[in-house]
């Protein structure tokens, strides 16, 4: 195997990689930190349409999936959410959750279809780390976590805003296998994406004197 190619989890096909950057390419971009310092997660209800192209959302998750990963493993998948498959989804999910909870209350009855019919797209993120490498689990599961914020940067980058999101629908393993999530698999996350309606204050940040150490011998 050259550098330009990896293998993806389980299917050995091979991935093709595009060709790095020259160095002297890679001076500071001013929009790309500007971008960044001012991205926020917006509240899922001002979330607005349309979502993502067909060409978009592949340019989305190419980029989303260019992101740190120890073994070449892609101990993660990305199953997408769109059009009236939201809908369907959020009755079978309705429907699981009342058999769970027989006591909910009838204004409740459509609430995760509700729910998933929000954004105009949603991506969820499934860790499935594999057990047979010899990287550490941890260190696949930080993979996992690094192509949800990888994807939340991409979707800003492309002018869409974005919430991430860990509801009973992915805590539950009942409503998690409807999405097709095996039991060896965990959600990570419900990564809801749209147009921006709303200008959305930021939040408090830390202090980077509270989380900013440097080790000294």
């Amino acid at each position: 195997m050259n550098d330009h190619t990896t293998r993806h989890h389980g299917t050995g096909k091979p991935v093709e990689a595009t060709a790095a950057p020259a160095p002297e390419s890679l001076v500071p971009c001013p929009v790309m930190i500007e971008r960044l310092a001012t991205r926020r997660s917006p509240p899922l209800r001002s979330l607005g349409g349309p979502g993502p192209s067909a060409q978009e959302l592949d340019l989305l998750l190419r980029l989303a999936i260019r992101t740190p990963d120890h073994g070449r493993l892609a101990p993660w998948r990305l199953i997408i959410l769109e059009g009236e498959a939201r809908a369907e989804l959020g009755a079978r999910l309705d429907a699981l959750y009342a058999r769970q909870n027989p006591e909910m209350a009838a204004g409740k009855s459509d609430m995760w279809q509700l729910y998933l019919m929000r954004a105009p797209l949603t991506v969820v993120l499934v860790s499935r780390p594999d057990r047979t490498a010899k990287v550490p689990e941890w260190n696949q599961a930080l993979s996992a976590g690094a192509v949800g914020m990888a994807l939340t940067i991409a979707a800003s980058a492309l002018g869409f805003v974005s919430q991430w999101l860990l509801k009973w629908p992915g805590r539950d393993p009942e409503a998690a296998a409807l999405l097709g999530v095996g039991p060896q698999e965990k959600v990570a996350g419900f990564l809801h994406i749209g147009r921006p309606t709303q200008t959305t204050p930021d939040r408090p940040r830390p202090d980077l004197a509270d989380v900013v150490s440097r080790w000294t011998p």
